[in-house]
């Protein structure tokens, strides 16, 4: 195992360049991707010994003491010893990633702007085999850094669509056959009574706010998770895990049944 020794403190990279990964599976998974190009990896010797046991540590990487490492990350990065200069993915569009012959459902998050929700929300989506999220383009933080690391790699794998309109998404999603399913709270039908076997989008929005008014508007259906009358609400990344389960356990794939009128 090289690596290049390297005491310099150097300058973080210009805000339209490329993007830091930091954290081991975010870094490893980022390593595995071919549509990534690699700028600069630093490492610490222990971070280098697990990447190296299931990826060959590039010629590039250099040795550096974890906190040298957090001089390069913004403040209270858990990088885990280990951070990548990468450059940004291509952006994905929809009508190339997300089809109604596919075989699980489309998240669309309303609003939903936390860095770590966000990077949760596409972990569990890609757990249950979701061919996309789509997020808002202007709201949604940088497809990195703590976000990428709450995704634990799934980033590298799982297509994320930035969309200028989350209401024509959703239209362009139904005129492809998908009927959209919103996550909210009163007057919808419970989770469990829920049923369509066809494509499915899931909506949610951010947790207290919810789905917005315009884009319920574009939401087939209307559907909730039941709870006890204390709680008032689910965190949305632990949302996204109960309805995922739920909806992804219809047999999807299976000829469209007619879903419940709302």
């Amino acid at each position: 195992m090289a690596l290049h020794k390297n005491s310099k403190h150097t300058k973080p990279p210009r805000e339209d360049g490329p993007v830091w990964l930091y954290g081991r599976h975010a870094v490893l998974a980022a390593l595995k991707n071919a549509r990534r190009n690699l700028d600069r990896l630093v490492i610490t010797q222990n971070a280098a010994a697990w990447i190296e046991e299931q990826h060959k540590l590039p010629g590039k990487a250099e040795s550096l003491k974890p906190h040298q490492i957090d001089k390069l990350l913004p403040q209270g990065a858990v990088h885990q010893g280990v951070a990548g200069l990468f450059s940004d993915l291509p952006r994905a569009r929809l009508k190339d990633v997300c089809s109604p012959d596919g075989t699980g459902p489309v998240v669309v998050l309303d609003q939903v702007t936390d860095p770590q929700n966000i990077g949760a929300i596409l972990r569990v989506a890609a757990g249950f085999h979701a061919q996309a999220v789509i997020v808002q383009d202007r709201r949604t933080p940088p497809l990195s850094g703590a976000l990428a690391k709450a995704a634990a790699g799934t980033l590298e794998t799982l297509p994320v669509i930035r969309a200028v309109n989350i209401s024509r998404s959703l239209e362009a999603l139904q005129d492809m056959g998908f009927r959209t399913a919103g996550l909210a709270g009163e007057g919808a039908v419970p989770l469990p009574a829920y049923r369509h076997r066809g494509p499915l989008a899931l909506v949610m929005g951010a947790e207290g706010k919810g789905i917005r008014e315009g884009v319920r508007g574009h939401c087939d259906d209307l559907v909730s998770i039941p709870l006890a009358e204390e709680v008032e609400s689910l965190n949305v990344a632990t949302a996204a895990a109960v309805a995922l389960y739920a909806v992804t356990n219809q047999d999807f794939g299976s000829p469209a049944e007619s879903s419940p009128a709302i």
